[in-house]
């Protein structure tokens, strides 16, 4: 089964896919799993209600770095500004930690959150963090993602490798602003972890 279209989770992953990429199947296959069904680093790193980037920060002991792989504005039917990016965090060694795509609308967030968040110099959490606004993650729900072409390359492990993630949104001051899929990336630190 390429991707399991009764899991609501899975239909928003594959919407974020969408956005940026014109083919789910180099992507990867997605399937909603139970937090018991994911290893238990990953699932550390996922099964929560914070940011990505303080988990990740914790986890590997230091800040990580934001690298945009690809950026494009959002066409809606609604009115506002919508964003969506792809991205990879990286440790201080450059070595990648974990992929996201993002989209966001501009319209939730106050302009200086905005402008820091087109100035692609920081991970989404660490500007939301900074800019002390009162951020609600929620709706978190688990995926097992088998790498497809693009994603094996960008986590440079073999196609059909096993990656976890997870689908959530993120409230500002109780306005619904962002939806993101995140995806730990399969490293040897995490297996020896």
């Amino acid at each position: 089964m390429m991707h399991s279209a009764a899991s609501p989770a899975v239909a928003r992953a594959l919407d974020l896919v969408r956005a940026m990429h014109g083919d789910p199947a180099a992507f990867g296959r997605i399937r909603e799993v139970v937090a018991d069904a994911v290893p238990d680093v990953p699932r550390r790193l996922l099964d929560h209600r914070s940011h990505m980037t303080v988990a990740m920060e914790r986890f590997h002991g230091g800040p990580v770095a934001l690298r945009v792989v690809a950026e494009r504005p959002v066409a809606t039917n609604e009115p506002g500004e919508r964003y969506a990016r792809e991205i990879l965090l990286v440790r201080g060694d450059g070595a990648v930690v974990q992929h996201g795509i993002v989209q966001i609308d501009f319209d939730a967030v106050p302009k200086a959150t905005a402008d820091a968040i087109r100035a692609r110099r920081a991970p989404l959490g660490r500007i939301l963090i900074d800019a002390g606004l009162l951020c609600d993650v929620q709706d978190v729900r688990l995926l097992e993602i088998s790498a497809g072409p693009h994603l094996a390359k960008l986590f440079g492990c073999a196609a059909g490798a096993l990656v976890y993630g997870r689908v959530a949104a993120i409230c500002v001051a109780g306005v619904a602003a962002v939806e993101l899929l995140e995806i730990v990336a399969p490293t040897p630190v995490m297996s020896a972890r």
